[in-house]
């Protein structure tokens, strides 16, 4: 409303311009500086950093007892670290909260599934994903939404060497749509350009990976996918 009352007082006498111009950037800049910020903690890699500064919303959440776990199995499926994911899916509460989260847990259980070697489970249940009703929600959420379950979708395809033809952009317009999965993305279209002999693109789909910890299946991906490229 503030800027809104600027705006009109410049419309009516030029000299409002100058202050015009510098509510409104000190209004733009920290949401801009701060949203950067995070996508550049999420492309890190760093999962423990990343719960870290999820800490405040955690400690707000409705059902804490259930969706407090669930979103720390999100965070560490999202960056390959299967058994503190399992770990922390196990010990959500089970209750009302539970069965309303039935897309996070499905969610949560594709990654699993298909980082953890149980690739059919995990294009079975992207398939159940993708059939849920959309969200009542605005438009341009209801397509973010149905983005990324469709490149969760062609991730869990891409691992079991499924891929369809569509299936890398799918990818990677999920990787550049959800910073949190950019590198379980990237490495899936690593896989479907590897499985169609293209070594270039997937060469470059690995540049800039974050050295991953022994807890994280990527840190095997990488060296698989980069001996493959070399082999």
């Amino acid at each position: 409303m503030c800027a809104l009352a600027v705006l009109q007082m410049a419309r009516q006498d030029p000299r409002y311009l100058l202050p015009c111009a510098v509510i409104l950037t000190m209004m733009a800049v920290p949401p801009l500086l701060a949203r950067r910020r995070m996508r550049q903690l999420l492309l890190s890699g760093d999962v423990l950093r990343v719960l870290g500064s999820w800490q405040g919303a955690i400690d707000r959440v409705m059902f804490p007892e259930t969706m407090a776990p669930l979103m720390a199995a999100t965070a560490y499926a999202s960056y390959g670290w299967v058994d503190a994911a399992q770990t922390a899916l196990d010990r959500a509460a089970k209750g009302p909260a539970w069965d309303a989260a039935v897309e996070q847990r499905l969610f949560i259980e594709v990654l699993l599934d298909t980082f953890h070697g149980d690739r059919a489970s995990g294009v079975s249940k992207a398939e159940k994903l993708e059939q849920l009703p959309l969200p009542p929600a605005g438009p341009l959420a209801r397509r973010r939404v149905a983005r990324l379950r469709k490149g969760v979708s062609a991730l869990a395809r891409a691992f079991a060497h499924r891929s369809a033809g569509t299936d890398s952009k799918k990818l990677l317009s999920a990787a550049s749509s959800t910073p949190l999965l950019y590198w379980a993305m990237r490495y899936g279209a690593a896989v479907v350009a590897i499985d169609g002999g293209n070594l270039t693109e997937a060469r470059h789909l690995l540049d800039g990976a974050p050295p991953w910890p022994e807890q994280s299946a990527f840190r095997v991906f990488d060296a698989e996918l980069r001996g493959l490229i070399t082999a």
